[in-house]
């Protein structure tokens, strides 16, 4: 009587995949594989196969494995042997060494059958991350033997855009297992390679082919128990929080609306317009950004003539200040449009340049703008009304071009003005001038002109400080002679 509890526990402990229908098939092909494979029971004959110029280890034929299904499964007719072995292959069980395509066929093809490790049975469910590592790898190995098919080369790339934050993980993921591959014998290493191939031909086959998980039972079971932990191809864990069951009431299931779908569509549209940069380049951007500003830190580099911030001396900030424009100040107005912008000399020679190409309203309409911001609350609708009359409205004095879009967005605006009423009409004239007036610009006679005027004094400076430098050392080198000489003397 006490053994009954013992084998009701039993049962309620055993794992719930063992009954599942996916399983039940698993088992049945594998008892199959198993009696192909045992030579000394009438499996089929494992040889190794010489080619031209190399050999071909632990193959058998096609024609082999349907004669071996025919004889012991009790198969009269050949189509259906293949049919059956064909089934088998599509599950990754065996495999041809030249083709990605999973099926069985009654000839001299090689095929190769799957290492335990990689069967279905062991409920594998590999994630992008380990197909990632995989197709990295594939790219460090004999591109002979291992290049890379078009629509693998395309998903490849698709991941690296997806992962793009983790790629150099797994790029040193992928590293690490090719050094441990390398140490392999070659011909175990060749095996090993074409069976975890076969592998992700099941899993993400070519194009065009079935994919046998798609509708998996197991896989719809598992979605009804999120709580169950998955596993990794390769061993990397994947970012899942575990937590304790908590027996939670039933919740009555609503069906998906119209608004549900648009909610939907509308949040994998702004997923895929998310911009992500790898963290190389963001610090190569950074670098850069630093190298182009390090002469203008007065923390880093000692400014001319003294630093105010830690003297008395504020003529740096009067330089600064003042309508004479140094070369660092010409010169930072090339590194962007902000920066010309910024400096009131920069801004006003900009003014004059549109001016010359008769484009000044872009510039105009940006800095009353940008004015309008600043504005006391009572003050803005007025100020909003002028700005519309002056470069908007029909007939305007200083028309600016728009696009239709901003154009009617800044006229919904307009009837409840505000200080940023005009901030898509602003938006789109700022990127005009950036791509169009600022580089004509930078290569303008105002702007060069002006550029190398303030490089030529510096240049003749420096020439006449070297000179005096050298003058003065002459002059001390005589004098010291000189005393010496009538010290001598005397």
């Amino acid at each position: 009587m006490a053994q009954a509890p013992k084998d009701q526990a039993a049962v309620g402990t055993a794992d719930p995949d063992e009954d599942s229908p996916n399983m039940i098939v698993y088992r049945k092909i594998e008892d199959i594989i198993t009696q192909i494979q045992d030579e000394k029971a009438g499996g089929v004959p494992i040889r190794t196969v010489k080619s031209f110029l190399s050999k071909i280890p632990s193959v058998v034929t096609g024609a082999d494995i349907v004669q071996w299904l025919m004889k012991n499964l009790n198969i009269e007719d050949p189509v259906e042997a293949i049919h059956l072995g064909s089934l088998i292959a599509a599950q990754g069980y065996f495999f041809p060494i030249s083709d990605h395509v999973l099926t069985l066929k009654d000839d001299g093809t090689f095929y190769r059958f799957q290492a335990p490790y990689f069967w279905p049975s062991h409920c594998w469910e590999p994630e992008n991350t380990d197909y990632a590592i995989y197709l990295c790898k594939r790219t460090m190995q004999n591109k002979a033997r291992l290049e890379l098919a078009d629509y693998e080369a395309e998903n490849l790339a698709r991941l690296q855009r997806a992962f793009a934050r983790k790629w150099e993980f797994i790029f040193m993921q992928a590293e690490a297992q090719v050094k441990v591959d390398r140490k392999k014998d070659k011909t175990e290493r060749k095996i090993l390679d074409s069976q975890e191939r076969a592998f992700w031909d099941v899993h993400r086959p070519v194009p065009g082919c079935v994919n046998t998980t798609e509708m998996d039972i197991r896989k719809c079971r598992r979605m009804k128990n999120p709580q169950k932990v998955k596993k990794s191809v390769y061993g990397v864990t994947e970012e899942s929080q575990t937590r304790s069951p908590v027996h939670t009431p039933a919740q009555p299931v609503r069906k998906t609306t119209k608004e549900d779908v648009r909610k939907e569509i509308t949040f994998l549209n702004m997923q895929l317009d998310r911009h992500c940069m790898k963290m190389s380049k963001v610090a190569e951007s950074l670098m850069t950004y630093t190298e182009q500003f390090l002469e203008y830190d007065p923390f880093v580099s000692m400014p001319e003539p003294s630093n105010p911030w830690i003297s008395d001396d504020t003529t740096f900030w009067d330089l600064e200040a003042s309508k004479e424009p140094s070369q660092q100040r010409v010169k930072r107005w090339g590194f962007s449009l902000d920066e010309a912008l910024k400096d009131p000399v920069g801004r006003d020679l900009f003014l004059k340049f549109l001016e010359s190409e008769f484009s000044s309203e872009n510039l105009r309409f940006w800095l009353a703008v940008q004015d309008l911001k600043r504005h006391p609350l009572q003050d803005v609708p007025a100020r909003a009304q002028e700005i519309w009359q002056e470069f908007l409205a029909a007939g305007a004095p200083s028309a600016i071009n728009l696009d239709s879009h901003s154009y009617e967005r800044t006229s919904q605006n307009i009837k409840d003005p505000g200080r940023y009423s005009f901030e898509d009409a602003q938006e789109h004239i700022y990127k005009l001038m950036k791509s169009d007036s600022y580089a004509r610009f930078l290569r303008s006679n105002t702007y060069q002109d002006l550029l190398l005027a303030k490089k030529k004094p510096e240049n003749e400076q420096g020439r006449r400080t070297s000179l005096e430098k050298f003058t003065r050392s002459v002059g001390k080198s005589l004098t010291g002679k000189r005393l010496t000489g009538l010290m001598q003397s005397s």
